[in-house]
């Protein structure tokens, strides 16, 4: 597989959604955070965004939110995060694994995605991600492999406080298994709103630390 084209593909379809302002409908807004669907183009289910504000800058927020160091220490979303295999500097394939939700109505997923860091002018940072096939991380049996179509967070800085950010985020998972439709669309809006406040939560601490 060309990762490096597929990485490109993905942070093309990224800045597409952001710049898409129409058919969003708002869902849920909750914890500072507003999270919007609309039908997804890439599959059968809806493509999900979540939006908040940050009381950080955008170069340091990225690395916070997908580098395996940090994010295995706040997304409590999560069991494990790591980097299968390095690609060039700004691209990397990861394998992550989800708690299970909802008291067990959800079991724990696992995906394996492509993720590609993309900076724009502006100040803007992106995530780029999109699921893959990796033989050296086949599915195991003790979690259900889903796949992520392409996926991303998008990170700018506040015109009015540039010390603050407006990161909005994009997800539309195919969860795998056989999940009510009614269990996901109650699922991923919280798993945005949970995402935002604990790298809220993640970067105060880390600055309480230091």
């Amino acid at each position: 597989m060309d990762y490096k084209k597929a990485a490109d593909e993905v942070a093309e379809k990224i800045l597409l959604y952001s710049q898409d302002t129409s058919g969003w409908r708002v869902i849920k807004v909750s914890k500072n955070v507003t999270v919007s669907s609309k039908p997804s183009k890439e599959y059968e289910g809806n493509i999900y965004r979540g939006e908040g504000i940050i009381k950080e800058v955008p170069h340091k927020i990225i690395p916070f939110m997908y580098l395996p160091e940090h994010r295995n220490k706040w997304d409590k979303a999560l069991q494990s995060y790591k980097l299968l295999e390095k690609i060039d500097q700004d691209t990397g394939i990861y394998h992550s694994v989800t708690h299970s939700y909802g008291m067990g109505l959800i079991s724990s997923r696992d995906f394996v995605d492509l993720l590609h860091v993309k900076q724009y002018p502006g100040g803007i940072f992106t995530t780029n991600s999109v699921s893959v096939e990796y033989s050296s991380c086949p599915p195991a049996p003790s979690c259900v492999r889903g796949y992520n179509y392409p996926c991303g967070y998008v990170c700018s800085p506040l015109p009015e406080n540039p010390e603050h950010s407006k990161l909005v985020v994009f997800i539309q998972p195919q969860l795998g298994g056989m999940l009510p439709s009614s269990v996901v669309e109650t699922a991923l809006p919280a798993t945005l709103i949970n995402l935002i406040t604990d790298t809220r939560a993640g970067l105060q601490g880390l600055k309480d630390r230091n």
